[in-house]
């Protein structure tokens, strides 16, 4: 483990009620920017080094149902700045750990609660995943080709409209504890921060400049030059060359003179337009279109893998990954010129740093 924390935030205190997706995901933010990050893991937890989410803390095992567990963890609350929890509505109040018991114990505290539906509303208690919550706020609707929607993976719900929502909300109101002495609750729902998410496309939506259906906008797939298109080996290439200079360098690389392609904005002509550049495009492998494309300012990139993205040059160049303990994953971000954060050490078993965590936050657990 590294000696000494490294980022911005290393006079914070965290604590974190173990759960999954984005409360995990915030801790790691955290951590990565500096903060002491203690995780309360259940008994019978088990983490390897590939859980890259969770790394970056200590760990104390604690059975929140017995009332020394209970004790313990009101205690470590006590001295934390902010705290983490994921689950649903009413759970950590069953638990006798719910934000009155532990603002009434550390009014300067900021107890961030992550859900997909929020702490309110007629299905803040049902279960569900990103999908699910991305479903009810236009998000899923809008992505994918026209014929079905498409869940892009749990990058929209869990971690952009819910793990990074959360971290923003838990570091304003840090900014109001520390200003007033006032600790409040942080109600971080995936629904709310995907909505927020959406808000160009809302604004659009509003003016009557975007339609409500899939590949009929321009960067839903609807244009024929923002969109990917399978090579002659089978790899895919990207193009977004949305803005005209951007679009007549595209054309000019790849040699197009068909003068259909002059009409760019005439949604009338994408489809056919997009039919046409998947024959191109299939002309060349990804590797030539590279060679062709690459160096100059025609908004294309190939789709590269995951196994290929660490090799790539320009995130050999940022160092956007690191390699900690054997497993290569993404670097801490974002990036800070005084205060460079930093992967603390690598995900650990549940219990392990408990002894050294609790003797920092100056509680001593009761039997």
């Amino acid at each position: 483990m590294t000696a000494k924390r490294q980022g911005p935030l290393t006079d914070l205190k965290v604590l974190e009620f173990a759960g999954m997706g984005p409360a995990p995901m915030a801790g790691m933010l955290l951590s990565d920017m500096g903060a002491d990050v203690v995780r309360i893991d259940r008994p019978g937890a088990i983490y390897d080094r590939f859980a890259v989410e969770t790394r970056g803390r200590r760990s104390i095992v604690l059975d929140c149902k017995d009332p020394a567990g209970c004790e313990t963890a009101c205690r470590l609350a006590e001295g934390a700045d902010l705290l983490i929890e994921g689950f649903r509505p009413g759970v950590m109040e069953r638990l006798g750990l719910g934000p009155e018991v532990l603002l009434a114990r550390n009014p300067r505290l900021v107890y961030g609660r992550m859900t997909g539906w929020g702490q309110s509303g007629p299905m803040a208690a049902r279960a569900g995943h990103d999908i699910n919550y991305i479903a009810l706020t236009g998000a899923l609707h809008a992505t994918g080709p026209a014929e079905r929607p498409v869940p892009p993976l749990n990058l929209i719900g869990d971690f952009g409209g819910g793990a990074l929502y959360l971290v923003v909300g838990l570091l304003a109101a840090l900014h109001h504890a520390r200003a007033t002495g006032e600790g409040q609750v942080v109600d971080a729902a995936m629904t709310d921060g995907t909505i927020g998410l959406m808000s160009l496309l809302y604004g659009h939506f509003a003016r009557g400049t975007w339609i409500d259906r899939r590949e009929a906008n321009i960067i839903d797939g609807g244009a024929h030059f923002y969109n990917c298109y399978c090579c002659a080996d089978g790899h895919w290439i990207a193009l977004g060359a949305i803005e005209p200079q951007f679009y007549a360098t595209l054309l000019e690389r790849a040699e197009v003179n068909d003068p259909e392609f002059a009409e760019q904005m005439d949604q009338g002509r994408w489809p056919e337009l997009k039919r046409r550049t998947a024959r191109l495009i299939q002309q060349r492998t990804r590797a030539q279109w590279t060679a062709l494309l690459g160096d100059c300012d025609a908004c294309f990139t190939p789709v590269i893998t995951m196994a290929e993205a660490p090799k790539h040059p320009h995130n050999r160049a940022r160092k956007a990954f690191v390699e900690v303990e054997g497993v290569q994953q993404p670097a801490p971000a974002p990036r800070f010129s005084a205060t460079p954060g930093a992967v603390q050490h690598g995900p650990v078993q549940a219990g392990s740093g408990a002894e050294a965590a609790l003797a920092d936050w100056g509680v001593q657990p009761r039997a």
